[in-house]
């Protein structure tokens, strides 16, 4: 629990009857924001929700993960609506430590702060058309559809000698693997059942058993880069940066971000590595990313068997909060691995290598698919350094780009082809819209 519910504890058992508890209420102490911004570590967080400030230093039990750090020292705000259930907000009040002084939040000028009224009555109007709510048949087709895909490939891996079908079988299970992330995407951003349990489940299964991905080193990772998409990280020991960009030394978005391992070497100086990599990314981008899933697959089995983690961030919410599904998350991988022996073997029928081979064109082309739309929808966009970042509507809207169809390729099979993500900048305002639904906002 953070210091702030240590305080607030205290001050409850202290207080012998509500007269007094009111009075703790009116005595709140009030905070600059250049005091606020002083605590942005985990050990050390703060946060800002409507001017109230609230302590969340070392609160690693948070529902979400150590995602709530990404915000530790700032305006949380519009973030947390766009990711919480309605009533979220009264687990936040034993946090509660005092409130912000407006007038000391000298970056934001009565026009920002007209802006930003805007966007959350766009977004209650929004709640009032019903957008938020999701059409079950929509998703249940969905889903149909992806299991149609499955066991077309798996059909073709057992009954064909052909090599040239057994080549599509795998490359066409790959495309499989992209659309499941997109299911399991939707579903863990808790778009379709407001029974959030429910989400998690569904997620489990398109996520652990059809992908072989950790749903609990997914939601980390994914739920971070929502918080601060093309954000670096402010000091060495914060974790209030995107992960999907914390990938040097092998791909720089920045030429901060490329001259960042400088401070790791004795000289001050970058490594051969380093140099190398960096001035020839241009042409690893996308060989790099062909690999990505390999790495995302040993990354999930480590985070689902407690043998380690790729970010400081991952392994401390793993230490501190464990797995929220420990005994799901295990089986749904190794069920996933199982299932992908039968079919990369031609189930008993092809030697190692070749079924090592086709276990690579399938991993790959999904790598492929995927990066794809990333690179579309994120790559090339603005960064920013998480100590200076904009509020929180232009760090969606400049982070993101939209994807339409066009030069023979029609919209319909962007839409399909990428799962939603066509409207990027919608889904980063909301998130928890559900797919279906995105056309009709960007209309908006």
């Amino acid at each position: 629990m953070g210091k702030g519910g240590d305080a607030r504890t205290a001050v409850s058992s202290s207080s012998s009857n509500n007269k007094d508890a009111e009075l703790s209420k009116t005595a709140l102490t009030k905070y600059t924001w250049a005091e606020v911004q002083k605590h942005r570590t985990p050990s050390d967080a703060w946060i800002v929700y409507h001017n109230k400030v609230y302590d969340v230093s070392d609160w690693y039990e948070h529902p979400g993960g150590t995602v709530i750090f990404t915000h530790a020292g700032d305006d949380m705000t519009d973030i947390f609506a766009a990711f919480h259930a309605p009533g979220s907000q009264n687990m936040m009040k034993k946090f509660l430590i005092g409130e912000l002084i407006p007038e000391s939040v000298e970056h934001k000028d009565n026009h920002q702060r007209e802006f930003e009224k805007a966007y959350r009555d766009l977004r209650a109007k929004m709640v009032m058309m019903g957008l938020f709510k999701s059409n079950v048949g929509y998703y249940i087709y969905k889903q149909a559809f992806n299991m149609s895909m499955w066991a077309l490939s798996m059909y073709l891996m057992y009954t064909s000698d052909s090599t040239a079908v057994q080549l599509f079988a795998a490359t066409f299970m790959g495309l499989f693997f992209q659309q499941c992330g997109w299911l399991a995407h939707d579903f863990l951003h808790h778009q379709v059942y407001r029974n959030r349990r429910y989400g998690d489940y569904t997620g489990l299964f398109w996520g652990n058993l059809m992908q072989g991905f950790s749903v609990q080193w997914w939601k980390n990772k994914h739920n971070g880069h929502h918080a601060v998409p093309n954000l670096h990280n402010s000091t060495a020991i914060s974790q209030d940066g995107d992960p999907d960009i914390d990938t040097m030394p092998v791909l720089a978005w920045s030429l901060k971000q490329a001259q960042s391992y400088r401070e790791l070497q004795s000289s001050g100086k970058d490594s051969a590595f380093v140099k190398f990599m960096i001035r020839h990314q241009k042409l690893t981008y996308f060989p790099i990313l062909l690999l990505a899933r390999l790495s995302w697959l040993n990354e999930s089995f480590k985070a689902a068997f407690g043998l380690g983690a790729a970010t400081e961030n991952a392994a401390l919410e793993y230490k501190r909060r464990g797995l929220q599904y420990p005994f799901l998350e295990k089986a749904g991988i190794l069920l996933h691995y199982v299932w992908v022996f039968a079919f990369c073997s031609g189930f008993g029928r092809f030697s190692v290598g070749y079924s090592v081979a086709l276990f690579l064109l399938m991993t790959c082309s999904c790598g492929f698919f995927l990066a794809t739309v990333f690179g579309l929808g994120h790559n090339g966009m603005a960064t920013y350094d998480a100590d200076a970042r904009p509020d929180f509507w232009k760090l969606q809207v400049t982070t993101t780009r939209n994807i339409t169809g066009g030069h023979g390729i029609p919209q319909w099979f962007v839409d399909w082809f990428c799962g939603g993500l066509q409207y990027q900048v919608d889904h980063h305002l909301f998130p928890g819209l559900p797919r279906h639904n995105l056309r009709k906002t960007h209309e908006l």
